[in-house]
């Protein structure tokens, strides 16, 4: 099982828009840059971002995107359904006599656990983990 390449950029764009302060935006091309991605790719994956209300476009000279909810509100699977969509990752295309593919069954239930972790991870805890990473760099420099 492998994620796009859209779903690792768009995880990386909401922590850093979520280390940045409070109604700060962040054009398109500075989260490019940060990323060596082409804006007008980005800007792709930054408008489904939009469309599941995970951040929000901020008009203007000085606008960008920034989150639109609370970091500690927004899960790891918010994005990845953002991006990648909410179908499921196995289907059995056999025809069988049973009621019930078991081997759909064991994928359909690894598949739950799966979005149940993502569900419980935050965007908010990755951007503190890196925050005190941060800090603690600095602190072993002095």
């Amino acid at each position: 099982m492998k994620y796009s390449k859209a779903t690792n950029y768009a995880l990386h764009t909401m922590v850093h828009l979520t280390m940045e302060p409070k109604g700060q935006a962040v054009s398109v091309d500075q989260l490019a840059y940060m990323q060596d991605l082409s804006p007008t790719y980005l800007s792709k994956i930054l408008t489904k971002l939009v469309k599941a209300g995970l951040i929000e476009s901020v008009p203007g000279a000085k606008g960008g995107y920034s989150i639109s909810r609370r970091a500690q509100d927004i899960s790891f699977l918010d994005v990845i359904e953002a991006v990648e969509g909410q179908s499921v990752l196995f289907n059995c295309g056999f025809d069988h006599d049973e009621s019930e593919c078991l081997i759909e069954g064991v994928m359909i239930e690894a598949e739950g656990n799966m979005k149940k972790e993502l569900a419980e991870r935050t965007i908010q805890s990755i951007a503190e983990r890196i925050e005190k990473r941060q800090c603690h760099e600095t602190k072993k420099e002095k």
